[in-house]
Formats: C-alpha cells, structure tokens, sequence
C-alpha cells in the first residue's frame, strides 16, 4: 500500500509525473500514507509468536525447579543436624523435625506456582508479555523459596543442636525459622500476582498464529 503510488507516478510521462508527484507531497496525501504504515505494521506486530510460549514454560521450570533446590538443601542441612542430635537425645528427634516440615512446603509453593502458570499458557493467543510476566513469576517463586530453604538449613541445622543442650531455645529457633519461611511466601504471594495480572494485561495483544 505505500510503494503503490511511488510506482504509479514513475509510469506515466513527464508532465503527468509531475502532477502525480505534487499531489502525493500535499500535507493530505503523507498523513493518509502515514497511517497506511502504521496500520500495515500494526498488522505485523498483532501477530502472536509461538516463541512466545518458551517463556512461559521457562517460568513453569525455574519455579519447580529452584523452589525443590531449596527445599532439598533445607531438609539435607536440618536433617544432618537432627541426626547428629539424636545420638545424644534420641528423645527430642520428632520435635526437631520442625525444620524439615517447613522445608518441604517451599517445594509446595514451586509446585502450585508451576501448575496455575502451566495452565495459562494457551499457545495460539499467547503473547510475548505473558510470556515475559509468567518468566517472572516463575523465578520470582523459585528464587525466594531457594534463599527461604538456604536461610531454613542453616537455622535447622545450629538450631537443634543448640535446642539439645538448652531447651530454652526452642522458642527462639521456631520464631527465626518462621520469618525464613516468610521469604518463600512474599515470592508466592508475588508470584500469584503477577501471574494472575498478566491474563487480563497480556489478552488481545495479538492475534492468534494458527492457521485455520
């Protein structure tokens, strides 16, 4: 639509050349071709990408998989304390276990997170911004819950070696594993928002790729 008149004017003779160039550099007839560029590129952009979707499943992927990398340091860490615990004060192991316990529901938040994610994504109509905000809630879950399961090991461990020799403790150990917890569920929270806002963000930014 825009070499249209270009090639039209280059035909004809010289004199009607002219007139033809005149009229295509009124101010008239360039606003008229500006919006004929803008609309034929608007009509390249709407087109969604299925490339788009690689995004999307890398969300799904990094908040299962670095939510588990957490979750599995804080159970490995708290567990080696427990056990080295337990041959002194086999009597305190299941009140010990608190650790552990919290260490595995950050592995639950990485997997509610990678199923509402996998389940949004819709490959025909899926835009390159819910692809990009699905990445970032994935990674947002799963690096906070990684940092949470880091902080839960650590505590776990010097925690309830500390709790054996001073019960007094145990109250103190609970209260700091509980704002490590916290970490991993500012990133859920986070997460869910996100996600959840970019549905009604991302809808009808482009049209579907699917050949009908």
């Amino acid at each position: 639509a825009t070499f249209g008149p270009s090639l039209t004017c280059a035909t004809q003779t010289r004199s009607a050349t002219d007139t033809c160039w005149s009229r295509i550099e009124s101010p008239h007839n360039f606003s008229a071709m500006a919006s004929l560029d803008y609309s034929a590129g608007s009509m390249l952009i709407e087109m969604c990408q299925p490339s788009s979707s690689f995004f999307g499943f890398m969300g799904v992927s990094s908040a299962i998989m670095f939510a588990n990398l957490g979750a599995a340091y804080g159970t490995a860490k708290s567990g080696v304390g427990i056990s080295s615990m337990g041959v002194m004060r086999p009597d305190m192991v299941m009140r010990s276990l608190i650790p552990v316990v919290m260490a595995g529901v950050l592995g639950i938040y990485g997997l509610i997170t990678a199923v509402i994610l996998n389940g949004k994504i819709h490959s025909p109509t899926y835009s390159a911004f819910q692809g990009y905000a699905h990445l970032a809630a994935g990674l947002t879950v799963g690096l906070s819950s990684l940092a949470a399961g880091l902080a839960i090991g650590i505590v776990g461990d010097a925690g309830v070696r500390a709790n054996a020799q001073q019960p007094k403790l145990f109250v103190g150990m609970i209260l700091i594993l509980i704002f490590a917890e916290a970490l991993g569920l500012y990133g859920l929270i986070v997460g869910l928002v996100v996600a959840s806002s970019a549905d009604s963000r991302g809808r009808g930014l482009c049209t579907s790729w699917e050949v009908r």
